[in-house]
C-alpha cells in the first residue's frame, strides 16, 4: 500500500477557500489576515497535520530561522551555560541554534564562521582571534553578538566585568591573610590581561605584587600539569588564583596529591562558578561570571539586529559575583 501524500500548502488552501499566497504570506509570518481567516487557516492547518516546510519559508522570507552560536570548547560548563542561555531564548522566539565548538584552536575560528554564517541568520562568537583579522566578518552581511569584545565601536558584545571580579578575588584573598598570590593565567583569551590586571590592582593597595605563570590548555589538565612548577619552583605561593574553574580544579587535584593543603597550605580560585566547584573537597571559591545571563542577552541582541528594532544597549556589561567557599577559608 503505498505511503500517504503529506499535506501541501495547496490543500490547506482548498480547505480553508483562500489562495496558496495567503497561506504562505501567514505561515510564515509575512502578513496579517483578519481573525476570521486565521482561525480558519489555523483550523484547517491542525486537522491536515500539515508541516511548514523550512526550505521554502526560507526562500520566501530570505531567512532561515537559525542562529550560529561559536564557542571555544563545549565541554567547559561555562560555555555549556552560555548555549543552555542562548538556546533558551532562541527556543522561545522560533529560532533554532547551530552550535560549534573551534576547540580552542585559533587557526579554526575564520573557517568555521565562514562556513556557519551561510547557514544561519546571525553569529553569536567567541573568538580568540584578534580586533584587527575580525573586519571579514563585516564582509558576510549578518549581525554578529561578541562575548568580551570591547574596542569596536558600534560592535554588539556582552560581558561580564572581569577585571572587577579578579579585584574581588584578590581583596578576599588579602582579607584572609594571604600575601604570596599567584595568577596562573592563559595568555591566548582576550579576558585574560583584564584578570591579571584586576589582581595587580587588589594586591598593590597592600603592597604586593602577583607571581604569574600560564597554562598551555585551560582546562583541568592544564592545571594539573602546571602544578609542580608553580608549588616547586621556589618560595611556595599561599595562594593561587586560576583563569578558571576548570584550571583550578585541576591544579587543586595535582596540589593534593602531591600532599599539599588546601586551604591550609595553599588556598585555590577560579573563575566562572561552573556547577561542579561547589562539590569540589574543599568546595571551590570563585567568581560567578553570569555565563547564562551572557547567553540569554547575547541572544536578545541578536534578535534586535535581526528585527532592526534595538531594544537595548549594543554593550552589556555585567557585574561579577564573588562566591567564597572553603577552598579559601582563614586558617591562621
Amino acid at each position: 500500500m503505498p505511503a500517504k501524500r503529506p499535506p501541501t500548502i495547496r490543500d490547506v488552501a482548498v480547505q480553508a477557500g483562500v489562495s496558496t499566497a495567503t497561506v504562505s504570506k501567514y505561515i510564515n509570518g509575512v502578513q496579517h489576515f483578519t481573525p476570521e481567516v486565521e482561525k480558519r487557516l489555523d483550523e484547517v492547518i491542525a486537522r491536515l497535520g500539515y508541516r511548514l516546510n523550512q526550505q521554502a519559508r526560507s526562500m520566501v522570507t530570505g531567512r532561515t530561522r537559525c542562529f550560529g552560536l561559536a564557542v571555544q570548547d563545549v565541554r567547559n560548563p561555562h560555555f555549556a551555560n552560555i548555549i543552555k542561555g542562548a538556546s533558551r531564548v532562541a527556543l522561545e522566539q522560533d529560532y533554532n541554534l547551530l552550535v560549534v565548538d573551534v576547540q580552542e584552536r585559533l587557526e579554526y575560528e575564520r573557517h568555521v564562521l565562514e562556513a556557519l554564517s551561510g547557514r544561519v541568520d546571525g553569529l553569536i562568537v567567541s573568538s580568540r582571534l584578534p580586533d584587527a583579522s575580525l573586519s571579514w566578518l563585516e564582509e558576510l552581511s549578518k549581525p554578529v553578538v561578541f562575548f568580551g569584545r570591547r574596542d569596536a565601536p558600534g560592535m554588539r558584545s556582552v560581558r561580564t566585568d572581569g577585571k572587577r571580579g579578579a579585584y574581588m578575588l584578590g581583596r578576599h584573598l588579602l582579607e584572609t591573610g594571604r600575601r604570596r598570590i599567584v595568577y596562573l593565567g592563559f595568555p591566548a583569551s582576550r579576558w585574560d590581561s583584564e584578570r591579571l590586571a584586576g589582581l595587580t590592582e587588589a594586591l598593590a593597595d597592600a603592597g604586593q605584587v602577583p607571581q604569574t605563570y600560564a597554562v598551555e590548555s585551560p582546562d583541568m589538565e592544564g592545571g594539573q600539569r602546571a602544578a609542580s612548577a608553580v608549588l616547586m619552583a621556589g618560595p611556595r605561593p599561599d595562594a593561587v588564583i586560576a583563569y578558571n574553574d576548570l584550571v583550578a580544579i585541576g591544579f587543586m587535584h595535582a596540589a593534593q596529591t602531591l600532599g599539599v593543603k588546601v586551604p591550609q597550605e595553599v588556598a585555590i580560585a577560579g573563575f566562572d562558578d561552573i556547577p561542579v566547584a561547589a562539590y569540589m573537597h574543599p568546595a571551590l571559591t570563585t567568581v560567578n561570571m553570569r555565563s547564562e545571563e551572557q547567553g540569554e542577552t547575547a541572544m536578545r541582541l541578536l534578535l534586535d539586529a535581526v528585527s532592526k528594532e534595538p531594544k537595548r544597549p549594543c554593550d552589556v556589561l555585567f557585574e561579577p559575583l564573588l562566591v567564597p567557599r572553603a577552598s579559601t577559608a582563614r586558617v591562621f
